[in-house]
């Protein structure tokens, strides 16, 4: 059994593109999906979409490479843990990694990426960081 999915997504992307592997599946959650949706947007992978198997959802994940071969993903890290909950106010989300990287914030406007959450003015958990 899996008590934190995020970081269990989080492991397998991370492990798919170390293997260079095309794709990964993950286990189904909207938290994870919104994850996915801002992950996309801003590049780390190709695409993802929801797949039903046997009344259970799952997510297959497109990874992405360069010219080289090598992931576009550097590092993925999780933040805030189900022991440690981590939250950050909107001042302190500005920036990571000189604008290279995006942390990726819960809030209460839903899962945000550090940049949209400065700008609506709203802090929140911060659920992982990518660059």
């Amino acid at each position: 059994m899996i008590n934190d999915l995020i970081s269990d997504s989080l492991t397998r992307i991370r492990n798919a593109g170390m293997r260079r592997l095309e794709t990964t599946q993950l286990l189904h959650s909207k938290v994870i999906e919104a994850l996915l949706g801002i992950f996309q947007a801003k590049g780390y992978i190709e695409s993802f979409n929801v797949i039903e198997k046997d009344k259970k959802k799952f997510i297959n994940v497109v990874l992405k490479y360069d010219e080289k071969g090598k992931s576009v993903i550097n590092e993925v890290k999780r933040i805030s843990k189900p022991g440690r909950r981590v939250y950050k106010g909107k001042d302190e989300i500005k920036r990571f990694k000189n604008g290279y990287g995006t942390i990726v914030v819960s809030t209460s406007k839903g899962v945000l990426a550090n940049d949209e959450a400065y700008k609506a003015g709203v802090g929140g958990e911060v659920l992982c960081t990518i660059w």
